[in-house]
């Protein structure tokens, strides 16, 4: 499941290091390149619904694999294209198995993983994710130039499509079972999980006791999640979600192109200078990750809100005129909403039962693709009007309604799921 994360990133930052070339080559305008990259979101939006919606109807490791699949095989289908019209419609398709493996994937992961240190357990896992997109810094400033733009998308294909299958023959999360009612299967998923770690500590209700009476077996439905003790919970973490990714995905779209046109600097450098965002992510992430069951999810995340608000402040102050800061501004701030993408990732199916939890996370992450297709989006516009200052005052303002959002988080560590969401 992790090599699936792994390739999921890949996929969804690769056209990022494409832009450079194919805006040149041709001949896109700011309004094309910013099409181009919210297409994906959107596609990405649609298919964390649709197989948040499946993960609970056929479970999670099914869902997890067709998603896969489909992102593999556009992948390979983006490589094949030879104009932006082509190009626009394989993103959008891609972006839907994108969209539909990393909540899967998180519900999935989240309901293996011990209360005790889940945080840690969990973002040590999750971490896969921003590694993924280092990667792609890495080998796309490498590859683009070398090898040309296709092989970018070809480098997230092949290997996609044998992650699916290797995924379609994993075990079931037992969660998932005993909310369906199969507890003999989930029994013997959790004495295989027992046998394979030197730990022996005997569930305090034994699995072939129904965990959910008759009412809440069935498959729980989405008005459930704006209703009753969930409604704040999925409102608050809904704006979490939005304004995270908006900043995050809007910085890591267009550095590449900024660095560019904006300040001048040749494809090799650019690419190098973007590429370090996400090894920052990496650094912060991991901080996170050793860190969070001590500091909290509320405070973590109100935290790095607050210090990428005025990292941006000081770009949109007396900055902007400066490539080197601009870059390094930019990159501590994209570090910091880095680790709250991934917490977001642990806490969002930490907040829901299990009956909603695959569904709950897939509504959630649609909000991430609604603000990372408007990122880009409202990047390229502001970029017309008010340059660089001004797109560096949107994101400390997205900043602000983020850290406001942040007050309104439950603390979840150290706590069992269904004692956090009965």
């Amino acid at each position: 499941m992790g090599s699936a994360t792994f390739f999921d990133a890949f996929d969804a930052l690769s056209l990022a290091f494409v832009l450079p070339v194919l805006s040149s080559q041709w001949q896109l305008g700011l309004g094309q390149i910013g099409t181009l990259i919210a297409a994906g979101y959107v596609g990405q939006f649609l298919g964390a619904l649709f197989f948040g919606h499946l993960a609970e109807r056929i479970g999670r490791v099914r869902s997890a694999s067709v998603a896969i699949a489909v992102m593999s095989i556009m992948a390979l289908a983006c490589a094949l294209t030879g104009n932006y019209a082509a190009l626009l419609v394989c993103r959008f398709v891609q972006g839907i198995g994108v969209g539909g493996e990393v909540p899967v994937a998180a519900t999935y992961i989240n309901e293996l993983s011990p209360a005790q240190h889940r945080g840690r357990f969990f973002l040590l896992y999750e971490l896969i994710f921003p590694i993924g997109l280092m990667a792609t810094g890495q080998l796309g400033a490498w590859l683009v130039p070398a090898f040309g733009w296709q092989s970018m998308f070809l480098v997230g294909a092949a290997p996609g499509i044998f992650i699916a299958v290797l995924v379609w023959f994993l075990p079931e999360s037992p969660r998932w079972l005993i909310h369906q009612g199969r507890h003999a299967e989930a029994e013997k998923i959790v004495m295989e999980i027992e046998a394979s770690t030197a730990r022996r500590e005997p569930p305090p209700v034994p699995l072939t006791t129904p965990a959910v009476s008759p009412k809440t077996s069935q498959p729980g439905g989405w008005r459930e999640l704006i209703s009753g003790n969930y409604r704040n919970r999925t409102l608050i973490v809904w704006v979490l979600w939005f304004s995270a990714y908006l900043v995050a995905n809007g910085l890591n779209n267009w550095l590449p192109t900024l660095y560019t046109t904006v300040y001048n600097l040749d494809l090799k450098s650019a690419l190098r200078y973007a590429s370090l965002t996400n090894v920052v992510q990496v650094v912060v992430t991991l901080a996170c990750a050793l860190l969070v069951d001590r500091v909290g999810r509320k405070r973590w995340a109100a935290a790095c809100y607050l210090g990428a608000g005025g990292l941006f402040l000081t770009v949109w102050w007396r900055a902007a005129d400066s490539v080197f800061a601009v870059g390094l501004f930019a990159t501590l701030g994209y570090g910091l909403l880095g680790s709250v993408n991934v917490l977001l990732y642990l806490y969002t199916p930490e907040i829901y039962p299990t009956r909603i939890r695959a569904v709950g996370t897939g509504l959630a992450t649609a909000w991430l693709r609604l603000g990372s297709s408007a990122g880009p989006a409202i990047v390229g516009s502001l970029m017309l009007v008010g340059g660089v200052p001004s797109v560096f005052l949107m994101f400390a303002a997205v900043c602000g309604l983020g850290l406001a959002a942040s007050f309104g988080m439950i603390e979840t560590r150290n706590r069992k799921l269904e004692e956090i969401a009965p």
